[in-house]
């Protein structure tokens, strides 16, 4: 599936000055998804992380072993929204000193190497820095699918989303439980590519009133936008991966892979493990 959608999208990476972006890559294996009665597997995992190569490595892992989609983060020194495991994650590839073309290099060699659509979850602050143009161009100009920006205000978002749009990205964006269905039709109509839908798992003995948190809240994105909905919800087992797919359009899983990293002997093992364990999320979405 992602070979044959790698394909068509590769006439679109490089060499179409600034319009290399891979949106429709992105909706093509989502549509492929659907129309095998599955949801996607989207896997998250931090550039620089061990080193900028074993992150590339890494992207290529998940995929070989079963993700559709892969998400890149770009490590940050005060990331809010994230865990202790990817903390410690961004702490390492931050301290091996890995910048914006590190991330942008993570970015072109997996899609080179497998085809398959791969966007960078970042927070706001750094691409601001780096500048819009540049960043959205750049990561175009690598065969990016776009941005998953957790914490850039849909109001605020005019200028990225232009710049986006001008080199075919898609600009991925956040709602939660908390978020009122007037605020959910504001943040999916600006969205493109899917919405994520941030469900948190809470502590173990919870997750069953968490998963119909989550399962309410893709039924109210649903109600706003034609957008495919894919639900981050602290998913690490096929067994859960199952029960997110029955209501969710893609299954985000992060933690769990750096974890694996983390806890790995060493770099070849790290890869072993995240191969083996994207192959059993990807048995979990296609079991429901």
């Amino acid at each position: 599936m992602s070979q044959n959608s790698g394909d068509s999208g590769t006439g679109a990476h490089g060499g179409h000055g600034g319009h290399g972006g891979n949106t429709a890559l992105l909706s093509s294996v989502l549509a492929g998804a659907k129309a095998e009665d599955r949801a996607a597997l989207i896997a998250y995992l931090p550039a620089g992380f061990p080193t900028v190569d074993g992150g590339i490595e890494a992207v290529k892992a998940v995929i070989e072993g079963g993700a559709d989609i892969v998400e890149v983060g770009l490590p940050h020194s005060d990331p809010v929204l994230d865990g202790p495991v990817i903390q410690t994650a961004d702490d390492i590839a931050l301290k091996g000193g890995v910048k914006i073309a590190d991330v942008l290099r993570t970015v072109r060699e997996g899609y080179e190497a497998t085809g398959a659509p791969i966007l960078v979850m970042t927070y706001w602050n750094p691409i601001d820095r780096y500048g819009v143009e540049r960043f959205t161009a750049e990561l175009a100009e690598a065969g990016g699918a776009g941005c998953i920006l957790p914490d850039l205000p849909v109001q605020e978002s005019a200028l990225w989303r232009e710049n986006a749009e001008k080199h075919g990205l898609a600009t991925v964006f956040v709602v939660a439980p908390s978020s009122r269905d007037e605020r959910l039709a504001t943040i999916t109509a600006a969205g493109s590519g899917f919405v994520y839908a941030a469900s948190l798992m809470g502590v173990t003995g919870t997750r069953n009133s968490v998963g119909e948190q989550a399962q309410e809240l893709v039924r109210r994105t649903r109600a706003t936008t034609e957008l495919p909905v894919c639900v981050g919800l602290g998913v690490s087992n096929a067994e859960q991966a199952a029960e997110v797919a029955v209501f969710a359009d893609g299954v985000i899983v992060g933690s769990a892979f750096v974890k694996r990293m983390l806890e790995a002997e060493n770099g070849a093992a790290g890869l072993d493990s995240i191969r083996e364990l994207a192959g059993d999320l990807a048995k979990g979405v296609r079991r429901s």
